[in-house]
């Protein structure tokens, strides 16, 4: 009985998820109502004092400001929003400021390939964890925060039962709802990476266990299956970051490398061990080595093989740090163009609605033959219980007022409450909040696919449900995001993030 209960059980799905919003008149958030409410105040001030012909001008030039936050695409972004990323392209490529050249002909200093962009000011230090393993620690100047890279080898869900992928995704959302109560954690990403698969690594293996005393006919079929097999095969990396305040508290000290390293040592066996239970399979921190490997490739995709080659022969590539960018770089409106590749990074702009199964982003993971390179980061930013609490109940308040603000209220507006409530009362019993986001970065060696890597990644995105969007005027940014470096996107912005949701 209880066999045939366990067969015919739905299969579970997954949704409810939320962007915080505040409420206000209009579709505006508090800010804007604030700002609408000012405007209308000045408008009959301006009736008092100047007169009627005044007043109606000023309450032109109001309603084309109001109507320029309130006019939205499909992806909800304004007018607003939209000219101001044109006119910040704009000034960037008037001043140059998208061209990157390193190198002993390029700008950077001391004739070094560093990374350009947001992840210039990196610094890498390598330390050692309790189990003897050699982890690279990354701190970023600019946000005072300093990051790890666990690689990891995912089991996948080919021939594994249900039940078992449901307690994956279930620990899963174990590990990240207890990031929220780790000390000085600020966010973690999760990149999988896939890549056309040169073959060394088939080629070393079948050299190292070949029989010399092998049959001629076993002998030509492994040299026909190593020459044959590499054609259209890919290789599939996964990376988890870890970021963390360099302070430990707010406003406090903040923290050196050493010290930091010290700290982290002992707490990262017990975060490669949690990871293990999610279906990440075997986990370990990247060394030093190892990242500016990871990094190399992802901005000169023509190195892979000549470092695949060299592990291959037993030799370690000399490549260090200040070496790992690319030595020419250029970014354009749509696109970013890296040494031997070119780039275009998307970003979610909406979340599944309804509910989806566990393996929504199965397509959107798996290798694409007009890919070259796909590369897709889910970024997360885990909240502290006080600071949960008080976002799902301001959620809450606002999706109430929405409706009780009408006579007649939209159906959205009564399922946002419902959802809302649903949200709070997880919370409330003890469920974490964590904030998310995803990037896909399609990279291509042949100029002429462009146009089909295009294609193939908006189509990927409607078989997973999300709604994409190219990340206009920022494509170098992006695509040093959705690398594994631990970067925090909304802090390195100039308008605060919590402000911006209220417009």
């Amino acid at each position: 009985m209880a066999v045939a209960d366990m067969n015919n059980r739905p299969p579970r799905t997954y949704g409810n998820w939320r962007r915080p919003s505040s409420a206000g008149i209009l579709g505006l958030g508090s800010v804007g109502t604030a700002m609408l409410l000012g405007g209308l105040v000045l408008v009959v001030m301006m009736v008092m004092i100047r007169g009627l012909l005044e007043a109606v001008i000023l309450a032109g030039i109001l309603g084309v400001a109001m109507l320029a936050v309130l006019a939205k695409d499909s992806h909800g972004k304004n007018v607003l929003s939209r000219g101001g990323a044109r006119l910040a392209w704009w000034t960037a490529r008037s001043r140059g400021s998208n061209v990157y050249r390193s190198g002993p002909l390029g700008r950077a200093l001391w004739g070094t390939y560093q990374l350009p962009g947001l992840a210039a000011p990196i610094r890498l230090s390598e330390h050692t964890d309790s189990y003897g393993r050699p982890f690279a620690l990354l701190y970023t100047p600019a946000t005072s925060s300093y990051s790890v890279v666990i690689g990891t080898e995912p089991d996948g869900a080919a021939l594994v039962d249900q039940e078992q992928i449901d307690i994956w995704v279930a620990d899963w959302g174990h590990w990240l709802a207890n990031l929220g109560d780790e000390p000085g954690v600020e966010a973690a990403s999760v990149t999988l990476e896939t890549a056309p698969d040169s073959g060394t690594r088939l080629r070393r293996e079948v050299a190292l266990n070949l029989d010399d005393d092998a049959p001629a006919f076993a002998r030509e079929m492994l040299a026909e299956v190593v020459g044959r097999y590499p054609s259209g095969s890919s290789t599939i990396k996964a990376f988890v970051s870890i970021t963390f305040s360099a302070s430990q508290r707010s406003g406090g000290k903040k923290r050196q490398a050493e010290e930091v390293g010290r700290e982290l040592a002992a707490r990262l066996p017990g975060l490669t061990a949690g990871l293990q239970a999610t279906g990440a399979g075997a986990a370990h921190p990247l060394s030093a080595q190892e990242l500016c490997e990871v990094i190399r490739v992802s901005y000169d995709p023509a190195a892979a093989v000549l470092i695949d080659e060299a592990h291959a022969a037993g030799e370690t590539p000399d490549i260090s740090w200040p070496d790992v960018g690319p030595s020419a770089a250029q970014g354009y409106w749509n696109g970013y163009r890296h040494d031997s590749a070119y780039s275009c990074t998307w970003a979610m702009t909406s979340a599944p609605r309804g509910n989806v199964q566990s393996g929504v982003l199965a397509r959107l993971l798996a290798p694409h033959r007009d890919i070259a390179r796909k590369r897709v980061t889910l970024l997360y930013r885990p909240l502290d219980a006080a600071k949960a609490a008080a976002i799902v109940e301001a959620d809450l308040r606002s999706a109430e007022f929405r409706v009780t603000s009408t006579s007649k209220p939209a159906a959205r507006d009564t399922l946002a409450v419902r959802a809302a409530a649903a949200t709070a009362s997880e919370e409330a019993s003890g469920a974490g909040l964590v904030q998310f986001g995803l990037l896909v970065t399609a990279t291509v060696t042949d100029l002429t696919r462009e146009a089909d890597a295009r294609a193939a990644v908006d189509n990927l995105a409607a078989t997973a449900r999300l709604r994409l969007r190219p990340v206009y005027g920022s494509q170098d940014s992006a695509f040093a995001a959705a690398l594994p470096l631990g970067l925090v996107l909304p802090k390195h912005i100039k308008v605060p993030t919590e402000l911006r949701e209220k417009l």
